[in-house]
């Protein structure tokens, strides 16, 4: 990267940090404001539906179809922000570019944040709906259950790696397959005493701190003894057999690049079908980019070439 442009980035990050624990309901509110702003830009149908939770719950899903449909996949989509902030309009800009350069619809689950609703309501809100669609596809007009793929970027990838743990631990179906966009994976981003390097390289420069991590982190488990739990930090899942074949897409200047990447290794390790792929030279947050950004247009090339692999065949007994 270009040293200006490093040094810029760094000088914006510093000046646009935030207090997650005092201010996360105003990110809250900026987040739609930005999302919604200009509205003509999406002309992509939208239209919402619900899906039932856990004890009947009914958690809100946006469904976005793209302006040209190309694939029969649904993307059952979990957003980021930490656990915190982050919801369907907040969203809606990247859930449309998702359809429309993947030519799937996707389905944004608006599940519960912290602090109002900690560790495990979120998961159980985005677990809930999984399971129900993987039980009967036809909620989402689907024949075939393998064609819904989780999809989740950072705190989002950490509930879709939680979610098919818990799938499969649960005796239920676990997806075909998921997709896993710089993913938490880890439970310490401390820099002290992280096992992972970017941890201490990228902590403090760009989009997201350490700092930041740790704070929602702490307002999404606030139970310290909870957040080695495996569905909080999946790496720390003593059992990684029977998982989706799995794409992790990390960036290489963001601090939760190695252990995204540690955990596409761990999964291969366990037997499962995983391709890991660096985002050279980008940030953290990258499906939330404009459509002309090189980084967007990389990680959308690598997700549509994993959409078109085939499936692995089915066991026939």
């Amino acid at each position: 990267m270009n040293p200006l442009l490093r040094l810029a980035l760094r000088t914006v990050s510093i000046a646009g940090r935030f207090d997650v624990r005092e201010d996360y309901q105003r990110v809250r509110k900026v987040q739609r404001r930005m999302a919604a702003l200009p509205p003509a830009r999406y002309r992509t149908p939208i239209w919402d539906t619900v899906s039932d939770g856990p004890d009947g719950r009914r958690v809100p899903v946006r469904v976005f179809a793209p302006a040209e449909r190309r694939r029969d996949d649904l993307l059952l989509f979990f957003h980021g922000g930490g656990w915190v902030t982050g919801d369907i309009e907040s969203y809606t800009p990247a859930c449309a570019t998702m359809a429309d350069l993947t030519g799937c619809r996707v389905a944004s689950v608006d599940y519960r944040l912290a602090p109002e609703h900690p560790f495990p309501a979120g998961l159980e809100d985005c677990y809930g709906t999984a399971r129900r669609l993987l039980e009967d596809p036809g909620r989402a007009g689907l024949t075939d259950p393998d064609r819904i793929v989780l999809v989740g970027d950072s705190a989002g990838g950490n509930l879709a790696a939680a979610t098919s743990l818990l799938l499969r631990e649960s005796g239920h179906r676990v997806p075909s397959r998921q997709i896993l966009l710089y993913p938490v994976t880890h439970w310490d981003h401390d820099p002290e005493t992280s096992p992972f390097e970017s941890v201490r390289r990228h902590g403090e420069d760009y989009r997201l701190t350490n700092t930041e991590v740790k704070d929602y982190l702490e307002l999404y488990v606030p139970d310290p003894a909870r957040r080695r739990h495996r569905l909080v930090a999946p790496l720390m899942a003593e059992d990684l057999t029977g998982q989706p074949d799995t794409l992790v897409l990390s960036a290489e200047l963001d601090l939760l690049c190695d252990e995204g990447e540690a955990y596409g290794h761990a999964l291969a390790a366990a037997g499962n079908r995983v391709r890991v792929h660096r985002l050279e030279q980008a940030l953290h947050g990258v499906i939330t980019l404009p459509r002309f950004a090189r980084p967007l247009k990389e990680a959308y090339e690598q997700i549509n070439a994993f959409l078109d692999e085939d499936l692995p065949a089915k066991d026939p007994s």
